[in-house]
């Protein structure tokens, strides 16, 4: 496996916010942290924006190189990147929409190398969006499959959600442990990120059935956030 990279990457089903929570994200950080950040859109919308129509199976993989050699690019010069959806969301798809699997492989290998994932909550309203979007049909199965993929992976992960800025600080929360260990240049981020661990829930909770987001469901009627899990 290469080297592990400075990079946060955001997973989710279509109209999940992964792109709002990007660009926010990294925003935040660079003012925060004073490194050198940036966020790297989606090859994906690219593509479809280009060509007006989605890939077929034979031109998955090809987009999935590129997603990850330009979050590769970008993180080469920079200090933190934030990926606005990685090789694994084409995986993903590719298994959804044409039964394939062959790229898991892959995807995988390169979402070991990020140093942190995120996954985007179902819990936004679904958004039509020309060629991109298949309609909220989709979003629960994406989600289950990006789910079994993390975990059969043994990839780890956290869950966002809430809206605007409240997913941006979900966020934040979920990433404070790892930003930690980060040479940040900017005079005291150490006491904000201690601060922010300082308020969280001082219990853990491992559900056996972590790739169902009804866990989630359930932790936010009772009060609690995803990200405490």
């Amino acid at each position: 496996m290469s080297d592990r990279l400075n990079v946060i990457a955001l997973l989710g089903a279509e109209s999940t916010g992964k792109t709002a929570l990007a660009q926010a994200l990294a925003e935040r950080l660079a003012r925060d942290t004073g490194l050198r950040t940036a966020w790297v859109p989606e090859v994906l919308r690219e593509w479809c924006e280009r060509e007006g129509r989605t890939p077929r199976a034979d031109e998955q993989a090809a987009i999935a190189l590129a997603q990850q050699r330009r979050i590769e690019e970008v993180a080469a010069a920079h200090d933190l990147v934030v990926a606005d959806t990685t090789p694994l969301m084409t995986a993903v798809y590719s298994e959804y929409l044409f039964d394939d699997r062959s790229l898991h492989a892959m995807a995988a290998d390169f979402q070991r190398r990020c140093a942190a994932t995120l996954l985007t909550a179902l819990d936004l309203p679904w958004v039509a969006d020309a060629h991109l979007r298949d309609g909220a049909q989709v979003r629960a199965p994406v989600d289950r499959l990006v789910r079994g993929l993390l975990l059969a992976q043994g990839l780890s992960w956290s869950v966002v959600h809430g809206a605007g800025e409240a997913r941006l600080e979900h966020a934040l929360d979920a990433l404070s442990p790892w930003l930690r260990t980060l040479p940040a240049p900017r005079a005291g981020l150490f006491t904000r990120l201690q601060q922010r661990e300082a308020a969280q829930p001082a219990w853990q909770w491992v559900c056996e059935d972590c790739d169902d987001p009804q866990c989630e469901h359930a932790l936010r009627a009772t009060g609690h956030k995803a990200s405490d899990v």
